[in-house]
């Protein structure tokens, strides 16, 4: 039995409807670049299970719109997303702001492979994959924001990535929910800048940008 086709004209017809119901601006170019993302990521997950979420149709709104939804808060050009697992958010992030420079870290192999053959196939430019630990990477500069998504709490992604942020650099860190005894818990040399609702059609969950900058 033949399996069925990946349903590209479906997926994109979603996407630019969820997009429509937010304020982000996307060429139909970078559309079919995310498209291309979910397809690779359904293919790759069956061999190398990157991500729970089977669904291409969940895909467009837990990984790619959830991603993308970041994009307004990105301070500067050079960008790490740090422990980025398939490339999420940094694939569509890098997507869709081709002006940006991305390095995508993570401590896993299959992941890192998976992120170079996006960045081969999508012929993406702006993107520098990294297989290392966050302890160990050591940046001949340092970045404007450094992201982290469901990586770690507000501590530790300090204690971890101290050393990545350039000296007007901020953390941008992602997370559901935040709670006031993890707020509190950022204390000098940072300070939090500031905690944002974000907006993802279709998602049944809370989602928070936590902006902490050193002073």
């Amino acid at each position: 039995m033949s399996k069925a086709p990946f349903p590209e004209a479906k997926l994109l017809a979603r996407l630019q409807q969820l997009i429509g119901a937010t304020d982000l601006v996307i060429t139909s170019a970078q559309e079919q670049q995310l498209i291309a993302l979910v397809a690779m990521l359904q293919k790759w997950n069956k061999a190398y299970n990157l991500t729970s979420v089977r669904d291409p149709q969940e895909m467009l709104v837990r990984h790619i719109l959830d991603s993308l939804v970041i994009s307004p808060y990105l301070h500067g050009d050079h960008i790490i997303d740090v422990g980025t697992g398939p490339g999420l958010p940094g694939l569509p992030l890098a997507i869709c702001n081709p002006d940006k420079q991305f390095v995508l870290l993570d401590s896993l192999g299959k992941r890192i492979n998976f992120i170079r053959q996006v960045v081969h196939e999508l012929k993406l430019t702006n993107v520098t994959p990294v297989l290392a630990r966050v302890q160990d990477y050591q940046p001949s500069q340092g970045f404007s924001s450094v992201i982290s998504r469901a990586f770690a709490s507000l501590a530790d992604m300090l204690s971890w990535c101290h050393h990545l942020p350039s000296a007007d650099g901020r953390f941008i860190a992602l997370k559901g929910q935040p709670t006031e005894e993890e707020l509190a818990t950022v204390a000098l040399p940072y300070s939090i800048k500031g905690v944002y609702a974000l907006h993802v059609p279709e998602l049944d969950a809370a989602r928070h940008v936590v902006e902490i900058q050193k002073e």
